[in-house]
């Protein structure tokens, strides 16, 4: 098997939002870095769809949707850097509450977010290009899947499998993990092996969303207004057990809701089957006009091996304690260093601790 091998200062594992953001840090302070991803693109977590015909600007998020700059200060001026389109959340109007098949859904006053949500013309993926056209796109690697980090001379040998089966080694002083811990310890091989409360307590962490699905409905507008309705909807009675309206500002309507139902019995139904069930639930909450979309999608997370483990199918939807970040002793102290989103103090799971953590992983690096 051919096998090649590369070498820089800082090797980045994942280009989600953490991995980019670093990249971008390490780039203005001039330092050699390559970027490892095992998808074909980058984004992590982060999946913007097109609507039928439409532009850039009119795509729809099926990972993160929100973010709150009232109080996540970095992630808003970094948006507010990239000059990117924002507009809040639509919440004006009663929420549909169905608590059960014996009675019909009821209309009552919905939650109004404090702070203020907001959203991306564009959807996330509109700040993670913002962040790549500034980054070497030679320094960044697609499609290699990564296999093992091995001390190797004091450096680190970082093992990849590429799309067509070759085997790369990449070597660095360090490596900066923008990933969630617990997908690490399943992935990935350290040898030496990692200290073992280490292993544990990054296993132990579950990785944010990994368990859960969304369907998106989309629409020539968002109908739903006119009743009086925000879009918001809870049920009891499922598939879709937490529903928001997800329309873009120039008039396009769109309906999202999380599946209420775990990933084991989600993988026993097709999508088909379950979309059909999420078409029947919008029309029982906004009337007929919900089952005929112009376009729908479905995004299982839980399904998705660059993302979730089979530990992360029964999580519930919480967040835990930061894990530490970096081995304080050993082989591989100073050797590595965790910058994923869960690893944030502040914002663990969310937009904002992805750049929280890189922040603080690559202020490390001295």
């Amino acid at each position: 098997m051919k096998m090649s091998a590369q070498s820089a200062e800082f090797i980045i594992i994942g280009a989600g939002l953490s991995g980019l953001y670093a990249a971008h840090l390490l780039t203005e302070r001039g330092a050699d870095w390559c970027l490892l991803e095992a998808r074909q693109t980058a984004g992590g977590r982060i999946l913007s769809v097109a609507a039928p015909g439409g532009a850039c600007a009119q795509r729809f998020d099926l990972g993160p949707s929100w973010y709150w700059p009232e109080y996540q200060g970095d992630l808003a001026r970094l948006i507010a850097q990239r000059q990117l389109e924002t507009f809040p959340q639509y919440e004006t109007g009663n929420m549909v509450v169905e608590r059960s098949n014996a009675t019909p859904p009821q209309h009552m006053p919905g939650y109004r977010s404090v702070p203020q949500s907001w959203r991306l013309a564009g959807g996330m993926a509109a700040l993670l290009e913002g962040l790549q056209k500034n980054l070497d796109a030679e320094r960044m690697h697609f499609g290699q899947v990564v296999q093992e980090l091995q001390i190797v001379g004091g450096k680190v040998a970082v093992t990849t499998v590429g799309e067509n089966g070759e085997l790369t080694v990449w070597q660095a002083n360090k490596v900066l993990l923008a990933l969630p811990p617990r997908l690490a310890i399943e992935r990935l091989h350290f040898a030496p092996a990692l200290p073992e409360p280490l292993r544990r307590e990054w296993s132990a962490t579950p990785t944010w969303m990994a368990p859960h699905a969304k369907y998106l409905a989309v629409y020539e507008k968002p109908f739903w207004r006119v009743q009086g309705l925000s879009g918001e909807g809870r049920s009891a009675v499922g598939p879709l057990q937490e529903i928001h309206d997800a329309s873009l500002p120039d008039g396009i309507g769109a309906l999202f809701g999380f599946l209420g139902m775990p990933a084991r019995l989600r993988r026993s139904m097709s999508a088909q089957t379950l979309q059909e069930a999420c078409r029947r639930q919008l029309g029982r909450l906004f009337g007929a006009s919900a089952t005929t979309p112009v376009a729908e999608f479905f995004q299982d997370w839980a399904e998705n091996p660059f993302t979730s483990t089979t530990l992360d199918e029964d999580a519930a939807m919480e967040h835990v304690s930061t894990p530490v970040a970096a081995p304080a002793h050993g082989p591989w102290a100073g050797k590595i260093v965790g910058i994923g989103s869960e690893w944030a103090t502040a914002f663990p799971g969310y937009l904002a601790g992805a750049v929280e953590s890189a922040t603080i992983g690559v202020e490390s690096i001295r």
